[in-house]
């Protein structure tokens, strides 16, 4: 440990230190959380009007909430996430594990068939795990989860098999939407480190009811004792030189803090973005690792309807209900040229776990289902309809005579969503029931995040794990290590335990251990 730093800890010993939290996400708070129950002297920095981060729930023309950012609870073993979720009476949901799946020419695929295909993509993804797990450091950084898939179907379906082409055909274009999970390609998934992307165990829950009550019960302690300071972007930490100052928090607005100890949540995409903003720079190991790590991009698109047109069918093949893809379209080449795959779930059959039945709301409560279909985008797609929907904001900006293209105008909102309905048009008008003439058929308003845009969310979703990743389980520990001897610690989704990496929990996890490690260093475990 450097001189300088002990120096600083006796010297704050003496007194009640002061210990700064940058980024008010999941992380944040609970550090913070951390931080004050052992007596500590906490200001936590945010640069946003509003705490979260990534954990955010906007409003429907329809007038329910949804998430812009995470809105699955990923493991029932064990998981604070869903422990708040009951004691907050915030319902999760699940649906049953039927998979409606529309071919290339668009014709909705017999449950049987696309059941077949599915539970085949799942069970590979299973072994690639496996395969992941026990043979890392043998494969080579370069090897993609697509590659595996590549020799895995071609094993599972031999030339011998009746229509042995198209049923491979339909699992390599089912197992694309791998890239709804991450926010990245298939392609571009390592095997290497594929065994990262591992769960926590026990069922995936969708919030049915938002994240907003838990983010609210885990923000509770920040606001009752910290001091926030809102809006308050920061550009330089500077950790203590040998004189064993404090460390010092630069901000946008020229104001310096100083502190004993800084804990940095922001997100991994920003860390790579702002290699600049420490001083002196970060350690090299922990920038290579930094550098190392992907950072996803996806995107959600919500589109509601006066009513459930895909429900209304009396046949149980023709009733939608949870999962839908389309697969490789190519009756949309106006709009969507590369043929994207299409992945959603719909809101408005969603059912309660009986995991969580104690504090949920029931199947049919209006308050967690609604006429509402969420479209997943991931990679090229995500890139591109942001891209789009940026360039109507700034045109109607144009037309308005005003400068600051936030979107925030009447028109700009009519753009979007006439930009939005006709991009994912093609698509929903295939679902049963479905009928132009009809007015509960008529989208009735839509909302789409803009993650990629967004400066304090590093320009993305969450991290990941890429092909040409050498040391993925080292960088992450670099991270998570961050650098104590300067006073400077990481956390973050991007620094949880293995288990919990790129998930809310794991965001959780890592600002409760970071404030464990400094009330540790003060003696105050």
């Amino acid at each position: 440990m450097f001189v300088h730093t002990r120096s600083r800890r006796a010297e704050a010993l003496n007194g009640n230190p002061h210990i700064g939290v940058i980024g008010a996400g999941l992380a944040g708070l609970r550090c913070t959380d951390i931080l004050l129950h052992h007596g500590f002297q906490v200001t936590l920095i945010e640069g946003r009007s509003r705490l979260g981060g990534r954990v955010h729930q906007e409003t429907l023309p329809n007038g329910h909430i949804v998430d812009a950012g995470p809105n699955w609870i990923h493991g029932t073993n064990n998981n604070p996430i869903l422990d708040i979720a009951k004691d907050t009476a915030t319902a999760v949901g699940s649906w049953d594990d039927k998979t409606f799946v529309f071919d290339e020419g668009g014709k909705m695929l017999s449950l049987s068939e696309a059941e077949s295909h599915s539970t085949a993509m799942w069970e590979i993804i299973e072994e690639a795990f496996r395969y992941s797990n026990k043979h890392s450091a043998e494969i080579s950084p370069s090897e993609s989860l697509w590659d595996f898939f590549q020799k895995e179907v071609v094993k599972r379906i031999p030339d011998t098999e009746t229509d042995f082409e198209r049923k491979r055909d339909m699992i390599f274009k089912i197992a694309e939407s791998w890239g709804a999970f991450v926010g990245s390609h298939i392609f571009t998934q390592s095997l290497k480190y594929f065994w990262l992307e591992e769960c926590i165990e026990g069922e995936n829950l969708f919030c049915a009811g938002t994240y907003k009550h838990i983010l609210e019960r885990i923000a509770k302690p920040a606001r009752e004792g910290a001091l926030i300071k809102y809006e308050t972007v920061v550009t330089n930490i500077r950790t203590s030189g040998d004189d064993g100052g404090p460390l010092q928090v630069l901000t946008q607005n020229g104001e310096t803090y100083e502190f004993d100890e800084v804990v940095v949540t922001v997100p991994l995409g920003w860390l790579k973005q702002h290699p600049q903003a420490f001083t002196p720079p970060l350690p090299a190991r922990l920038t290579s690792a930094i550098e190392s790590i992907g950072y996803g991009c996806l995107e959600k698109v919500y589109i509601s309807f006066p009513e459930a047109f895909w429900l209304k069918s009396e046949s149980e093949e023709q009733q939608v209900r949870g999962f839908c893809q389309w697969l490789a379209p190519h009756y949309a080449p106006e709009t969507n040229p590369r043929r994207w795959n299409q992945e959603m779930v719909e809101l408005a059959s969603l059912g309660t776990s009986s995991s969580s039945s104690s504090s949920s709301s029931s199947p049919s409560s209006p308050t967690t289902s609604h006429p509402t279909l969420l479209f997943y985008t991931y990679g090229g797609q995500s890139r591109y309809l942001t891209g789009e929907l940026a360039k109507l904001d700034a045109a109607a900006a144009a037309a308005a005579g005003t400068d600051d293209g936030d979107g925030s105008s009447t028109t700009a909102r009519k753009d979007r969503d006439a930009f939005l309905y006709a991009w994912f048009r093609p698509y929903y008008a295939r679902l049963p029931g479905y009928d132009a003439a009809h007015a509960g058929c008529r989208p009735a308003g839509c909302y789409a995040t803009r993650w990629l845009g967004d400066e304090l969310a590093g320009r993305g979703s969450y991290s990941n794990f890429q092909v040409g990743l050498e040391r993925g389980d080292a960088d992450v520990e670099a991270m998570r290590a961050g650098v104590p001897d300067r006073g400077l610690w990481l956390a973050g989704e991007h620094t949880a335990p293995f288990v919990a990496l790129g998930t809310a929990t794991g965001a959780y996890w890592s600002g409760e251990s970071v404030g464990r490690r400094v009330a540790g260093v003060y003696g105050r475990e």
